[in-house]
Order: structure tokens, then sequence, then C-alpha cells
């Protein structure tokens, strides 16, 4: 496939993404009725209905592992297979993340408990992130990445109390005590204690 058309299908990706969650129902934009750029929360209602929060980071941060894994262990594919994988990855991943059996698995086990999903415009903003993460690791030094992935990382993780890992790790083998500490900082928890 030439890459001209690699862009093509990319650019086809977000309207797969925007199509496919719309017609399973996912808001268009946040139920408030506002779009803004940043929610600086996890705990807020419109996490995960506007362009960008805390998990914005967690799909930069896919982009990057597709990019650096790919340099690193895979050097021989170069660019356009791993793009591809990109494409695949970031589409399949907005679309599955948003069938049941996920979105169950995210409010029985991680800090979510009321995640119902990602409007449409997240999803596709996720999309667009984790592409500009792709880009930027393929492009970058490796050292300059790895630094990146544990600035994304350990932003999230000690500021939000969420990441790709802690999420990942309580999808995987739920920890009270990783929990408890998420919760910490939970004004919801804070105003009914």
């Amino acid at each position: 496939m030439s890459l001209k058309s690699l862009y093509v299908v990319a650019v086809f990706g977000l309207f797969m993404i925007a199509a496919t969650l719309f017609a399973w129902g996912q808001p268009l934009i946040c139920t408030c009725g506002q779009v803004k750029l940043w929610v600086g929360s996890v705990f807020d209602g419109g996490n995960s209905q506007h362009i960008a929060d805390w998990y914005t980071l967690s799909h930069i941060l896919h982009g990057v592992l597709i990019a650096l894994i790919g340099r690193v262990f895979f050097p021989q594919f170069g660019f356009k297979p791993l793009f591809a994988t990109a494409i695949a990855t970031g589409v399949g991943w907005e679309v599955i993340e948003h069938t049941d059996f996920v979105l169950d698995a995210f409010r029985a086990t991680t800090i979510n408990a009321g995640y119902h999903g990602d409007s449409v415009l997240n999803a596709v903003a996720d999309y667009i992130w984790m592409m500009g993460g792709f880009f930027a690791a393929y492009h970058l030094r490796k050292r300059v990445v790895i630094a990146l992935v544990a600035a994304l990382e350990l932003s999230a993780a000690f500021v939000a109390r969420d990441s790709l890992a802690l999420s990942t790790l309580m999808l995987i083998y739920p920890l009270d005590a990783v929990e408890d500490w998420q919760q910490e900082i939970n004004p919801n928890r804070l105003a009914s204690a």
C-alpha cells in the first residue's frame, strides 16, 4: 500500500470511529452542551467528553509505544507497516473500548465507576492524539521518546492518579491499595464522607 493510501485510510479511520460510536448511541459532544479543550480531573463529569483530558496522555502513549517498539524491535519494517499498525490499533481501540464488555470492565475495576464511554468528539480526538504521538515518536531520537514515555506516565500517575499502566493493572489485577490511593483525590468521595 502506498503512503498516500495509508494517509487516506488514516483519515477514513476518523469517520469510522465517529460513525460507529454515533450509531451505538454515544453523544456527539458532551451532554453538558459545551466543548472544552481540557478537563483537568478524571473525576469530572466532562472527563472523556471533550477534546483532551488526563486520558489523552494514554492515547498519545499508545502511538508513542507503537513507534518506539517498532523502531527498537522491528527496524526492518520501516514507517509504512508501523503507520498501518497505528491506524488499525487506533481505530480498533476506539471501537472496542465502547463495547459493553470493555465498558463494564472499566466500570467494575478502575476508578471510572460511572464511565459511560467517550463522546464522539473525544474518541476522534483520542485517535488524533494517538497519531500525533506516533508521528512524534517515529521522528524523535529514541532517548527522547523513552523520556517522553516516562514523562507521560509519571505525570498522569501522580497528578491524575491514573495512567496507561495503572488502568491496565487495575483491569488485569485490581489492587485495593491502588484504588484507595487513586480515590484519595476524588472530590465526590470527599463530599460524601
